[in-house]
């Protein structure tokens, strides 16, 4: 039987609570008056804070949607264990694939490299992914699977590939391409 899934670890405090009420305010304002419509006052106003609060914290509303973006992506509870490495990482990217492939996994996407001027949200984005990558490793070790591909590997024959996909050549993706990737990661056919 597997075990329950844990949830991730958030920050706390006051700017946790801040940051949580923005974030609210954009996701709401978003399903009210659209996308083309949020302003840092109108999101401001909606959270409780002042728009100083805001442009402080955030910049601009670009590097604001940014951050909304990267919360999004980040996962908030472990991948699946599936008992085997080879099923818990085709899972895991298929479900991965599925997630940043959708029509709203692509947008944040954008939005997570737009108002990302040094690159800090890209890098959160990639450390997500390296951690989730990291539990299902560290649970194929635990069982005694030997012949494991590292962290980096996998988010080189696996995640790059369907990233790049995604980005660049959308549309025409599949269960089977993530389930390929990782089939191949797993059976070390490495570069």
């Amino acid at each position: 039987m597997a075990p329950m899934a844990r949830a991730m670890a958030r920050p706390g405090g006051r700017s946790a609570r801040v940051q949580q009420a923005v974030h609210d305010a954009v996701h709401a304002l978003e399903a009210e008056v659209g996308r083309g419509a949020l302003t840092v006052p109108l999101i401001a106003a909606r959270a409780g804070v002042t728009p100083s609060t805001v442009y402080r914290r955030w910049g601009d509303l670009r590097e604001l949607l940014s951050d909304v973006a990267v919360e999004h992506l980040r996962p908030e509870t472990d991948p699946a264990d599936h008992g085997e490495l080879a099923a818990d990482l085709a899972a895991w990217a298929e479900q991965f694939l599925d997630e940043m492939d959708s029509p709203p996994g692509r947008s944040y996407l954008r939005d997570a490299l737009l108002g990302d001027p040094d690159g800090d949200n890209a890098g959160r984005c990639s450390a997500y992914a390296a951690e989730q990558i990291d539990v299902v490793l560290r649970r194929a070790d635990a069982r005694g699977e030997r012949r494991l591909p590292d962290v980096e590997t996998v988010l080189d024959q696996v995640v790059a590939p369907m990233m790049y996909r995604i980005l660049f050549r959308p549309g025409g993706l599949d269960p089977a391409y993530a389930r390929r990737l990782a089939a191949a990661c797993v059976a070390g056919d490495r570069q």
